[in-house]
């Protein structure tokens, strides 16, 4: 066996086994970022979301159990932040408005959480809702009620938050979608109303 082909047939072989890895690693080339993998992973194995304690912006405690039965539309937010937030607050307002019909017969939920509970109280909470929300009540804002509720809803969402040393954050920006079974089932992104809107009245039609 000649060295060039001594060589070619070792580089395809190395070819093939990075490939293989790569397929392993990014779900058969489905997933090439943190994100992607995260959005993959949620549409091929949905898992039910954990019964976490909140507070919402009326001071009303909740489970997030308890929000089963609905169609439920899930952001994360901190009530200071000027940016994703406000974008995230805008796309639910609108959402509250054009899916008003099923917010009213009890088939479809919104809910914004907190992941900064210990400066947004109710009052920070319901303050946050008066910057965007018109006529119609089908949207709510709660945080965790405890450290550990916490960390097993970010967890179970699969946000990521990373303090920026200016006093905020970086995070996820995105709305997702949990199923009446409590199964977080799809994730879109920020802007995405009505592909969001086409969906979830798609799921009601089912």
């Amino acid at each position: 066996m000649t060295t060039v082909l001594r060589t070619s047939l070792a580089s395809a072989v190395l070819l093939l086994a990075g490939g293989v890895a790569l397929a392993a690693a990014t779900n058969s080339f489905q997933a090439f970022t943190t994100e992607t993998a995260r959005r993959v992973a949620v549409r091929s194995r949905p898992a039910v979301l954990p019964a976490v304690a909140l507070e919402n912006q009326s001071g009303a405690r909740l489970m997030l159990g308890d929000l089963r039965g609905s169609w439920l539309l899930v952001d994360f937010i901190y009530t200071r932040c000027p940016t994703f937030c406000t974008t995230l607050g805008g796309d639910f307002a609108r959402l509250e408005r054009q899916l008003v019909d099923p917010i009213a017969r009890g088939k479809v939920q919104l809910l914004s959480i907190s992941f900064d509970p210990t400066q947004d109280t109710p009052a920070q909470l319901a303050a946050y809702l008066g910057r965007f929300r018109g006529r119609h009540r089908g949207w709510q804002a709660a945080r965790p009620v405890t450290a550990d509720g916490l960390r097993q809803v970010m967890t179970a969402f699969g946000v990521t938050v990373i303090p920026d040393r200016l006093g905020g954050y970086t995070h996820n920006a995105a709305i997702h979608l949990v199923d009446p079974e409590g199964r977080l089932v799809d994730i879109f992104d920020l802007g995405d109303v009505d592909r969001i809107r086409d969906a979830v009245l798609r799921d009601l039609g089912r």
